[in-house]
Parts: C-alpha cells; structure tokens; sequence
C-alpha cells in the first residue's frame, strides 16, 4: 500500500483528504506544519505528499526545498494543495520541485486526476 503524508494546518482539509485518499488505497500520515512533515521525512519518507502552502512554523515552499535537499528527497511525488492561485505562486512551487498544483476546494475527482498525472494510481 502507498503512503501519502497529508501536510494542512487545517484538521478539516487533512480529514477530508484522509477520506479521499483512503478510498484510493492509500496509507495516511498527517502533519499539521512543515516542521512537523520534515520531521516525518526522516524517518520514512512517503509516496506521495498533498502539501499546504500557508502553515504556521515552516511552509509549504520551505518543507518542500528542504525535502528535495534529503538524500531520496527527489522520490516523492509532491502535489500542492492551496487557496493560492496566482502564476507567481504555482512557478515557485513547480521549480522548487512540486509535481502538481491543486486549487483549494478539492473533491476526489481532482485528487484521482492528478494523482494519475504524476503516476501515483
């Protein structure tokens, strides 16, 4: 079974991904702040990563380049999970190596098609 670490300050967003995700057959890990998901990552780094952008004590930007900095960092898949829509943000976040983009609200469907995208289902 895949593991996906659900990275929200937002304990509605992690439960309605936890939902969603466990109904594609995936393994959940939660986080509440980069800090915390970095910390995870140490000790077992995941399939896959849906990643907040805004979060208390390290964003998702910084827990990102520092994920790609670990040795095997460059193996998850990361896809952004964010109220923030503007082409400034979505070019930083696809250069410092996110895999994917998804716009806050999202439902299963969205999940599931980027999910395929990047190759996770």
């Amino acid at each position: 079974m895949k593991i996906c670490l659900v990275v929200d300050d937002s304990s509605v967003i992690r439960k309605v991904a936890r939902r969603i995700l466990e109904g594609m057959d995936f393994q959940i890990i939660e986080a509440e702040d980069g800090e915390q998901a970095l910390g995870l990552c140490q000790h077992q780094l995941p399939d896959a990563i849906l990643l907040d952008w805004n979060m208390p004590k390290m964003d998702g930007y910084e827990f990102l380049k520092a994920l790609r900095r670990m040795p095997g960092g460059d193996q998850p898949k990361v896809v952004f999970c964010t109220t923030e829509n503007d082409v400034a943000h979505i070019a930083r976040a696809l250069h410092a190596g996110a895999n994917e983009y998804i716009m806050k609200p999202f439902d299963r469907e969205i999940v599931e098609a980027k999910f395929q995208e990047v190759g996770l289902i």
